[in-house]
């Protein structure tokens, strides 16, 4: 029976790469699927191309290759990853400079263009692309001009090419977390791009090991004192066929495949159960079944799919204006009382210098930061608190505007209620990116593949 054998080998850019390079050594598996992307991390790398052109990419991932590209290439095990992010070919050329260090000579890094639509927006607008924004908030007129990044987030098929002309890596932009594992399943078995069913599976596939460690015992909130060696977590496994999917992990680490665990990622991000959007296939997992059939091992049964969207989502990066984040902590008696006191100074500075601020944030860490309007507030739970840490963040329109707080916090140590202590440094202005989410029609999108091939 064919059966492809997947393993998800990164959560997201800064993760840790030792599960990865476990997985690669003991795993067994066929493919490995590294998601690096979040909504607002193509905005950080569009930004940081800009101070550099060498940069923009998930540089963690070069990483991760130098220390297991030729055990991949031994093992015969492809590696996928969007962490080419807002500069796919520089990754490539990183790429292909250690397969040559490597001595691999005839490797095949596969990678994906055209996601990224920054220079289109123009071209779009003419075309009738409205750019509404899906919350229905906002004018985009108001922020066309301060646009940082657009990429589209795209599905398996620019992928699936790579791997057609043997691949040994792919590096994609902002390809879907899911379609990264979707891609190879589809290439390992054969599936139609209308087999919706099968489809569904391979997204759910992608779904439960698109986080890395969070899919096997990691940010575990059912049960995280029974996750064993946390400090050697193993990440996810997928064993897929054609007629079954289990999720596993691998030999000798630690972590916990069970079917509470799988239950809180099965749920990660999905609003309708029965119609989890994707690019690829609309998923029903409404009637998903997680049953465990061994230790560490999981079957996932009950996906079905639908016919795919004719809309794809475009994700917009823009200029939202600056930001100061400053932090004072006060201790034991009245540190709540005192933390309030200090709050209220400040505020009142700022009304007398006439602060615009778009949004301003108080709250206490270690009372309410967290759980916000239902945190317990009651004179007794805030009494005899050991230690408060006030945080005050506001936003503005200009930075010279926001930088009007920055001089007003440290003075409070010695100006202020006593025992506060200034740390993490003199505070400083910031620049907020802003998201603004939209969809375009799918023809709109013309997404290249290429191979490269070292000699």
């Amino acid at each position: 029976m064919a059966q492809v054998k997947i393993g998800g080998g990164q959560g997201f850019w800064g993760d840790s790469p030792d599960a990865a390079i476990h997985m690669v050594r003991r795993g067994g598996i066929d493919y490995m699927a590294c998601d690096y992307l979040a909504e607002l991390t193509l905005s950080i790398m569009a930004r940081q191309k800009l101070t550099n052109p060498q940069a923009g990419y998930a540089r963690d991932f070069l990483d991760l290759m130098r220390e297991i590209a030729a055990d991949a290439k031994t093992r015969g095990i492809r590696v996928l990853t969007n962490a080419g992010g807002m500069n796919i070919e520089g990754c490539v050329e990183g790429l292909s400079k250690i397969a040559g260090e490597k001595g691999l000579s005839g490797y095949k890094i596969g990678y994906v263009t055209g996601d990224d639509l920054t220079g289109k927006i123009d071209e779009l607008l003419a075309s009738g692309v409205a750019f509404d924004n899906m919350d229905g908030a906002g004018d985009f007129m108001e922020i066309k001009d301060k646009i940082v990044n657009a990429n589209v987030y795209f599905g398996h098929e620019p992928t699936l090419a790579c791997l057609g002309e043997g691949a040994d890596v792919v590096v994609t932009g902002r390809s879907t977390d899911s379609a990264l594992f979707l891609a190879p399943v589809m290439h390992g078995l054969g599936w139609a791009p209308d087999d919706w069913n099968n489809l569904a599976r391979g997204i759910m596939a992608g779904h439960l090991l698109e986080c890395g460690g969070q899919g096997a015992g990691g940010n575990f909130d059912y049960g995280w004192r029974d996750v064993p060696r946390m400090d050697e977590l193993g990440f996810p496994i997928a064993e897929i066929s054609n007629d079954d999917f289990v999720v596993t992990k691998a030999p000798d680490c630690g972590g916990l495949i069970s079917e509470q665990a799988l239950k809180e990622q099965i749920l990660y991000e999905v609003h309708d159960p029965a119609n989890y959007i994707t690019p690829d296939v609309t998923v029903d997992l409404s009637k998903a079944t997680l049953t465990q059939i061994g230790e560490n091992r999981v079957r996932v049964g009950g996906i079905r799919g639908k016919p795919r969207p004719e809309m794809l989502k475009l994700s917009i990066g823009y200029k939202a204006g600056f930001k100061v984040a400053t932090m004072l902590s006060f201790a034991w008696p009245d540190a709540y009382e005192k933390a309030q006191a200090a709050a209220d100074i400040i505020m009142k500075k700022m009304k007398r210098k006439n602060l615009r601020a778009e949004d301003v944030m108080i709250d206490f860490i270690g009372l309410n930061s967290l759980h916000l309007a239902v945190a317990d507030m009651s004179p007794s739970r805030v009494k005899d608190l050991n230690e408060v840490v006030l945080r005050i963040a506001i936003r503005t329109k200009t930075k010279e505007e926001a930088g009007k707080i920055v001089p007003e916090i440290a003075p409070l140590q010695l100006n202020g209620p006593p025992g506060a202590s200034f740390f993490g440094g003199r505070a400083h202005v910031q620049e907020v990116i802003g998201l603004w989410a939209t969809l375009i029609p799918r023809g709109s999108v013309e997404l290249r593949s290429h191979i490269l091939e070292v000699r």
